[in-house]
């Protein structure tokens, strides 16, 4: 195994995925701790790098374009601190970084990996439930819903209108913007049939953010929602999903109703044993459909 050990957090190479553990020093970001240890299978990699610098060096990852939805709801505008695939490394351990790097190439070409983009998301996003409090509000997802609740700095019109709740089948888009400059940021969901061009501060189906330590973690929401909507590379070839499409909605009648709840069942435990959602995810899921029958 290759493996680096630093103040900023830990890689580790089997030869078939890297583990990378947020160290626990505290210029480690707010958002890598809470997104916590991943694990990138080899064949999510395009690349990876090693910049020597005088003070410090670092380790990049170059992931497969589609493979992460962490990368794709933030667009890349994570910046360096936030960036879960970067690893600052002391001087003293560059040889070892070295080591690390000539491994993990030597595997992809072992492997024959492709660097061209993938259609389907190779690594499965921040887990569910999770809630953010940043900007103007707070953006809360369970894995079917996304909660949006304002504060006291949200503008009048937001704040009239009142907590939103929003269905994932209604989701067709969500953007992760960081504030830059004087231009703030914002978290927005596009949701089917309600489209908007208001500003984020206006629009009730975005969180605005200041630029404040708390907005990246912002992106986890994003991320959390983007692993669940069909992929883009799929969505644009209009290719169907390779996940189960969502239930259509229970209809009026109780025994139909109890019919669809079952389907939704059978769903889960086929997204549980593909690995797409974990146990928890799915005992919480499972709860929430068994309530309602």
């Amino acid at each position: 195994m290759a493996e680096i050990i630093q103040k900023d957090g830990t890689w580790a190479f089997d030869g078939d995925a890297l583990r990378l553990t947020p160290g626990r020093d505290r210029n480690v970001s707010l958002l890598r701790r809470e997104l916590g240890e991943l694990v990138v299978p080899l064949g999510a990699l395009a690349g990876i790098s090693f910049e020597q610098g005088r003070k410090a060096g670092r380790l990049r990852l170059r992931l497969r374009d589609g493979a992460c939805p962490l990368l794709h709801a933030t667009g890349g505008r994570l910046t360096e601190p936030h960036d879960p695939y970067q690893l600052i490394v002391d001087p003293e351990r560059y040889g070892v970084a070295e080591y690390v790097t000539d491994e993990v190439r030597n595997a992809l070409l072992l492997d024959q990996v492709p660097s061209e983009p993938v259609d389907s998301y190779l690594l499965p996003g921040p887990s569910v439930p999770l809630s953010v409090s940043a900007g103007d509000g707070t953006a809360g997802f369970d894995g079917e819903r996304i909660r949006l609740e304002w504060n006291w700095k949200a503008e009048d019109a937001k704040a009239a209108a009142g907590a939103r709740t929003l269905a994932l089948t209604d989701i067709t888009g969500v953007e992760w913007q960081p504030a830059a400059g004087l231009e703030n940021g914002y978290l927005r969901f596009t949701v089917r049939h309600a489209p908007t061009k208001a500003p984020p501060k206006y629009d009730p189906n975005a969180v605005e953010l200041w630029g404040f330590k708390k907005d990246p973690l912002m992106a986890l929401v994003a991320a959390a929602v983007q692993a669940r909507l069909p992929h883009p590379a799929r969505a644009a070839a209009n290719v169907p999903d390779a996940r189960p499409e969502p239930p259509s909605p229970p209809v009026a009648s109780a025994e139909d109703d109890h019919d669809a709840l079952l389907r939704r069942l059978r769903e889960l435990g086929d997204l549980h044993r593909t690995g797409v959602l974990t146990d928890d995810e799915f005992a919480l899921a499972k709860q929430a459909i068994l309530k309602r029958m």
